[in-house]
């Protein structure tokens, strides 16, 4: 099993590139589905949720093309295969997002149920009561969601929840249905944003995205169109924290400061000083950090992909800081790693208090999910001594050769096995 293995105490400085939004990839590779014709993505990260969702689409009929390696053309002119088997829905629960696609071109799906998650649960309630809505029929056997509909129709569809993965499975579902469909209490991330661009592009008609409210007014089909993929905003955040923590200085390039508004507040009340423009950001931090308290919750406040990092930061900062996790119950998993590297953490209930210490000490750690092999990373950087991370898979899922990246401003990290 491949680590990474990190010699901290080097503050980051230089520049680097940002990759496209794996959040944002995936519901734009599955809209393929809604199409007979072409549907050219750019800005594609290579990652392993992105091999793992193009595998499955393979698999359905979609024929893929790699132009170069962040571009690709699907075109799922005849769909030949309607299910989404458990042996791929296991190792990425975005895959529930072919359902929507599916239904609404084929009339039928399908699509194993997700399972267990480390990080708490994400219940797909909200998806079948939106298809529901519009008309499907749904059952439920032998894990698997099996939906038959001959033709969605429109309908007003009120989240119980903010789902954000709800939200892009109804939204896709819905351009191909009839009449008009309304989805209120609707996730307003910018990927969103960013799926109802590309979907706009093959001709549907979709307004309200990025606000609570997102009107769909069905059409009769789609067409082929070019999409480029928006910059990913939790990579932009992780190396902002990472240079904030290590007091380095670093210009990150195609990544847009609007994105993470939250985020960028937070750096700055820590001491981080910030420039951007349109197509980057600049941070330089020349002081010891100062705690942060953060809450998450759903965009656009804090992003609970962030807080397991800022968590890291919050551990050599000055003071003590509050960090309130709201969106997953069991999203604190990192605290006893972090505790391995001579953090000093308490946790009550979803809270947890972080009191900042001079240093922390390099240690041999095991990531536990995505975000918290960020943490871990982050944490080695500023460590004194050797940090080892085993279970580095995690990060494969979400961050595109991170150790180049971060060996390109100047950390002393590798991988081995």
């Amino acid at each position: 099993m491949q680590k990474l293995i990190i010699q901290g105490g080097i503050p980051l400085h230089g520049e680097i590139t940002i990759s496209g939004a794996k959040n944002a990839a995936l519901p734009v590779l599955c809209a393929a589905l809604l199409t007979q014709e072409s549907l050219k993505i750019s800005n594609v990260p290579a990652l392993q949720d992105i091999t793992t969702m193009l595998s499955l689409l393979k698999q359905m009929g979609t024929s893929i093309t790699a132009h170069n390696a962040s571009e690709v053309v699907l075109s799922a002119f005849e769909l030949t295969n309607l299910v989404a088997p458990y042996e791929m829905v296991k190792t990425m629960r975005a895959a529930i997002l072919v359902l929507g696609p599916l239904l609404a071109r084929a009339g039928e799906a399908n699509i194993s149920l997700p399972g267990g998650c480390a990080i708490g649960l994400r219940p797909v309630d909200q998806h079948i009561k939106g298809l529901q809505a519009m008309g499907a029929e749904i059952n439920i056997k032998h894990g698997y969601i099996h939906a038959v509909a001959k033709k969605l129709h429109g309908a007003r569809i009120v989240f119980d929840i903010v789902t954000v993965t709800g939200t892009e499975n109804l939204m896709m579902a819905a351009t191909l249905a009839d009449g008009t469909t309304i989805l209120e209490n609707a996730a307003r991330e910018p990927e969103i944003i960013d799926l109802a661009n590309c979907l706009n592009a093959m001709g549907a008609k979709i307004q309200g995205a990025g606000s609570d409210i997102i009107t769909i007014e069905g059409v009769s089909s789609l067409h082929g169109a070019e999409h480029t993929v928006m910059p990913d905003r939790i990579e932009t955040g992780t190396f902002l924290v990472a240079a904030t923590a290590t007091g380095g200085e670093i210009h990150l390039q195609n990544t847009h400061s609007h994105l993470l508004d939250a985020v960028l507040d937070k750096l700055t009340e820590a001491g981080a000083h910030i420039d951007s423009s349109e197509n980057w950001i600049h941070l330089k931090m020349s002081v010891k950090p100062k705690s942060v308290n953060l809450r998450t919750a759903p965009y656009p406040a804090f992003p609970t992909d962030m807080q397991a990092q800022f968590m890291s930061l919050n551990c050599i900062a000055n003071g003590t800081a509050i960090i309130t996790e709201t969106i997953f119950e069991n999203r604190l998993m990192h605290v006893q790693e972090l505790k391995r590297m001579n953090a000093n953490i308490e946790v009550e209930g979803n809270a947890a208090i972080i009191y900042g210490l001079t240093q922390l000490d390099g240690a041999h750690v095991m990531a536990t999910d995505l975000r918290a092999s960020a943490s871990l990373v982050i944490a080695g950087l500023i460590a004194q001594g050797e940090t080892v991370i085993d279970r580095i898979y995690h990060l494969d899922r979400g961050y595109e050769n991170i150790e180049g990246k971060l060996s390109a401003l100047g950390a002393q990290i590798r991988r081995a096995i």
